[in-house]
């Protein structure tokens, strides 16, 4: 016999919604043997602007490196910080 699902309460925030989803089980409230797998092609990670200094020299030899990789130096530094921070244990 499936299991009853408890209807999902209505939410006054995210911040409220985030608490709630923290301290509770889905299967209480999704029957996941239902669930189907959706495509978002559209959907953008978020992201920040920030400001960083760099020396001068640096950001030229970043700009070189990122010419000789054909791609843009934001992006190089981007791929650099990632591969970086996942390296770290």
């Amino acid at each position: 016999m499936p299991k009853k699902t408890k209807s999902t309460p209505s939410f006054a925030t995210e911040a409220e919604e985030r608490t709630f989803w923290e301290e509770q089980d889905s299967t209480d409230y999704v029957d996941w043997a239902k669930a189907e797998r959706v495509r978002m092609p559209n959907l953008k990670p978020s992201s920040a602007s920030i400001s960083l200094r760099l020396p001068v020299s640096l950001l030229e030899r970043i700009k070189i490196a990122a010419n000789k990789r054909d791609m843009p130096y934001q992006s190089l530094i981007k791929a650099w910080l990632t591969e970086k921070v996942d390296t770290r244990p």
